[in-house]
């Protein structure tokens, strides 16, 4: 039995000196937080009216005195308290829930409008068939926006842009003669638009 309370007693030892130990280490920790600069206080021998009719000792009469330097707007406080404040006041601002709903409503009304101009777009334009010859550029390439021009024109359109492009080799006579060697410039490749978007 005395094995038992012995134990009870050195168990619930234990528990009051965690307890103990946790009660001073936050008693450090909110003195420290808690620990910021106070003002000067007056010395107490003085009666407050003799404190303020007193000159102090570097104090000069008001007519040859320079106008006092202003006082800091904000007095720096050296505790926790003021360094968490100043660490949220790091932080971003974050929006309300109906300011977000607000940005969320305005770019699906912006998307909603962009879309509509798109399907407009492709309502006003009509695909065409044919077959209209690109014409060699400067450059020596084929010029197929031309000949989706002129596609588009023949099926009273103003303009068009070319969607499928054909090429075909056109070659000269030469070429069926037997026993003739081919020459570079007997054959040349055509390009010719054979549908256009047309608007």
């Amino acid at each position: 039995m005395l094995d038992r309370s012995g134990n009870l007693f050195a168990h619930s030892g234990r528990l009051v000196a965690a307890a103990c130990g946790a009660a001073l280490v936050l008693t450090i920790a909110a003195g420290a937080a808690w620990c910021q600069r106070a003002p000067p206080s007056p010395p107490s021998s003085l009666p407050p009216a003799a404190l303020q009719a007193a000159p102090g000792p570097s104090a000069t009469p008001q007519s040859d005195a320079a106008p006092p330097a202003n006082p800091p707007d904000h007095e720096e406080n050296p505790g926790l308290i003021n360094e968490i404040g100043k660490m949220f006041g790091r932080l971003p601002s974050l929006k309300s829930p109906s300011e977000t709903i607000d940005d969320f409503n305005a770019r699906a009304k912006d998307a909603a409008k962009d879309a509509s101009d798109s399907l407009s777009r492709l309502t006003t334009s009509s695909m065409v068939s044919g077959r209209a010859g690109c014409p060699v550029s400067g450059n020596g390439a084929p010029d197929c926006k031309t000949a989706s021009d002129k596609l588009c024109q023949t099926k009273g359109f103003k303009e068009g842009k070319s969607l499928t492009i054909d090429s075909a080799e056109t070659c000269s006579a030469k070429v069926l003669i037997p026993g003739r060697t081919r020459k570079p410039d007997d054959c040349r490749t055509d390009t010719f638009v054979t549908r256009a978007l047309c608007q």
